[in-house]
């Protein structure tokens, strides 16, 4: 008689390292431990939390929030400005190891990554496999992190969230859907402010609550385009992890908390964007064809709109210069209040092209930013202000804007 196989479960392990930045800072200065810190930069400046300790999580801290406000509600806290090419080395590191147990592995930030270990049978359970990275991790990177397991991406996701500090859930299949139930709305992957205020007025306090809407109803309210939510409320994510390789693309993008129709002020988040963007492809020696701009506005629509050049480039003010004319032709043609903006460079090539419109000023210019790229290093990326930047600075601390 034949032998009958049966396919494997998928299994999806999500794993994210607890308070990334502040805990690579205790690392390389273990005196910090034990102790409330926000990482982010000076709390009279402009900037928002980028992380902070569970001891600073205590007094009411956390991310995206102004540093200002931080301050008050954590006075003793120590305030770092943070160095992002430290912490791009520690997440080389965890992603190396994580790379050993599977080629399916996507990262989805620096601190944090899907893996499929479908078909990963050499093992006595997912959750000993899982202890078995959580304990490499630690004992070689000085890193703590939180492992979800489910048989599909959301729910592994959310699985890990609930964990942490250094936890480990495991959702076995078939209860999916069980265990997202009980869980606040909020706690679902793509419900921000504005979902989850819609949610609230339609009584909707639970992911049950929501997976258990009619159909009909949830479109009314929410859109065909947001079908998928109801479906991962469900424990339903059919999406695949993408396997592991160089990335394609950089990019920055930012909610903001109010909507607007500043486009001086949506030019200078592009400009600290450029900057930001360009000195991460002069730091990997890349130069970018493409820029991407993206727009959310407030009524949920999104449009992307790209530019490309024959050539690279990783100076700021190109970067720059390509996504004020795509802001400029994307608000000519619908100009409404803007929920979010975001600013991506693609199609990488080497570090040797400039684009040609720059000439012999493109040498002249990339050595500029290499020089502020030296100063932001040492002494954090707002010791130099540009002009727009200078501007968005001034909007972040004055009246004009309360973020």
């Amino acid at each position: 008689m034949a032998e009958i196989i049966k396919p494997s479960v998928r299994t999806i392990f999500h794993i994210d390292l607890d308070a990334f930045f502040v805990t690579v800072e205790q690392v390389l200065n273990p005196a910090l431990r034990g102790k409330a810190v926000i990482v982010g930069g000076r709390p009279e400046g402009r900037g928002v939390v980028a992380a902070a300790s569970y001891e600073a999580r205590k007094y009411g801290v956390h991310s995206a929030m102004p540093l200002a406000r931080a301050k008050r509600l954590c006075p003793q806290a120590v305030f770092l400005t943070g160095n992002y090419r430290k912490y791009v080395e520690f997440s080389h590191k965890f992603m190396a190891i994580l790379g050993d147990y599977t080629p399916s592995l996507q990262p989805g930030g620096l601190d944090e990554a899907y893996l499929d270990v479908t078909g990963c049978e050499n093992y006595d359970s997912w959750c000993g496999l899982a202890m078995k990275m959580k304990q490499r991790i630690t004992k070689e990177t000085g890193l703590v992190a939180s492992v979800g397991i489910a048989p599909c991406r959301v729910v592994a996701k959310v699985a890990s969230d609930r964990g942490k500090p250094d936890g480990l859930i495991e959702v076995l299949p078939g209860k999916e859907r069980d265990f997202l139930a009980t869980l606040p709305v909020r706690k679902m992957p793509g419900v921000g402010e504005k979902t989850g205020k819609v949610l609230k007025t339609m009584g909707i306090e639970t992911i049950g609550q929501l997976a258990d809407m009619p159909d009909s109803l949830f479109r009314s309210r929410l859109g065909e385009g947001m079908v998928w939510l109801q479906q991962h409320a469900r424990g339903i994510d059919n999406s695949p992890v993408e396997a592991y390789g160089e990335a394609k693309s950089i990019s920055r993008e930012t909610t903001f908390e109010k909507d607007t129709m500043d486009s001086s002020f949506l030019k200078a988040t592009l400009r600290y964007f450029a900057e930001k963007l360009g000195a991460e492809l002069r730091e990997e020696g890349k130069n970018a064809r493409t820029v991407t701009l993206k727009l959310r506005y407030s009524d949920f629509e999104t449009v992307n709109r790209s530019s490309s050049a024959r050539e690279g480039t990783n100076l700021d003010d190109a970067i720059f210069q390509f996504a004020v004319r795509l802001l400029d032709k994307t608000l000519g043609n619908r100009f409404k209040p803007v929920r979010l903006i975001g600013l991506e460079v693609s199609h990488f090539t080497g570090g040797e092209t400039q684009l040609s419109f720059f000439d012999a000023d493109a040498k002249r210019l990339e050595q500029l930013d290499r020089a502020i790229d030296q100063v932001r290093d040492k002494y954090g990326f707002d010791a130099i202000q540009t002009g727009y930047t200078l501007d968005l600075k001034q909007k972040y601390e004055g009246k004009t804007r309360d973020r």
